[in-house]
């Protein structure tokens, strides 16, 4: 009997170190599965749940998260909508922990710039965060031109100047310098 005692432990110590060694290896493969997690994935494991985002200059925006690109996302605030790069967020609370690879070769490539040329494109009155460290300058205009790392904004005289010729100035903004550019309009639209 004393036999059947001993085997019996044994065999428990065996089945708890195999059970010790498979929790381990989880534990492993998990630490080895998010090191491949990009933020953009968590982004979009995150779409319409309400996020903030801190950007460097220490300004904070909060919405609903209604797309996460390759270099950018778009918040939706109750009246605005806001576009912000990935570059210049310091910190985002709120986010799942659900992330979600983008299928589309096509979505992958499109980048801050294609945003910035459809907002150009459309003629969108505009209002950019511009940021170097914790010094931030909000801009409101038009953008005329979006290179391939900097916009021009078209800033008008007055209220109601939309083109060109009612231009005081042309400010060129470096993409690296773009806290934040919020539409005039109400979001979604």
């Amino acid at each position: 009997m004393r036999w059947d005692a001993l085997f019996d432990d044994m065999e428990a110590q065996l089945a708890a170190r195999q059970q010790l060694d498979f929790e381990a290896e989880i534990a492993e493969r998990a630490l080895v599965d998010s090191a491949g997690v990009e933020l953009a994935d968590r982004l979009r494991g995150s779409l319409g749940l309400r996020i903030r985002v801190h950007v460097s200059s220490g300004t904070a925006f909060e919405g609903e998260l209604s797309h996460a690109g390759s270099e950018a996302l778009v918040l939706d605030e109750p009246q605005h909508q806001v576009l912000i790069p990935y570059a210049a967020a310091a910190q985002y609370v709120g986010l799942s922990r659900v992330a979600v690879t983008e299928p589309s070769a096509v979505r992958r490539r499109l980048g801050l710039g294609n945003a910035l040329r459809g907002l150009a494109r459309n003629r969108a009155r505009v209002t950019i965060f511009v940021a170097r460290g914790r010094a931030e300058a909000t801009l409101h205009g038009v953008i005329e031109t979006v290179g391939r790392d900097f916009l021009d904004l078209a800033v008008p005289r007055d209220s109601q100047g939309r083109g060109p010729a009612n231009a005081r100035q042309v400010v060129s903004i470096p993409f690296g310098a773009l806290a934040g550019i919020r539409s005039a309009g109400a979001a979604g639209g």
